[in-house]
């Protein structure tokens, strides 16, 4: 198998990049992670639901699959490992992401579930690191 590499600069921008997102994410600051995506980025987490699009459209989504939780002390962390990045000719990068999602609530011990992969597409420029498009597997339902 040959992979084309990309330099420890752009990948530690890249994992730099994912911490502060799920940060974002998993701290409920929905439009802090939805600004993480291009202006008309699309991001699919759910299986069964259209890609949200752009970032109104992304931070309805989160606000409304985040409703589950509503009365729920719970704090969710999602964990992105393996992160492997192959450049496009178009200058973006492929990124394809191993995730774990940690689900611990008060007393209780931490679950994971559910077990993911991560396909993105991102943009990367002298401002930052963009995602352009995002789409979640999720392992049990292969």
């Amino acid at each position: 198998m040959t992979v084309t590499a990309v330099g420890t600069e752009v990948y530690a921008r890249v994992q730099h990049f994912y911490a502060h997102q799920m940060q974002a994410l998993d701290g409920g600051r929905f439009a802090d992670y939805a600004a993480t995506f291009t202006a008309d980025g699309t991001f699919q987490h759910s299986p069964s639901a259209a890609p949200a699009v752009g970032h109104a459209g992304i931070v309805s989504e989160l606000v409304e699959f985040n409703k589950r939780f509503d009365g729920d002390p719970v704090q969710r962390r999602h964990w992105f490992n393996h992160i492997a990045l192959e450049p496009q000719d178009d200058g973006s990068l492929r990124s394809t992401v191993y995730a774990l999602v940690v689900t611990t609530r008060p007393g209780g011990k931490p679950e994971i579930a559910p077990s993911c992969v991560v396909h993105d597409v991102l943009e990367i420029t002298e401002s930052g690191v963009r995602t352009r498009s995002r789409l979640v597997t999720h392992d049990q339902l292969v």
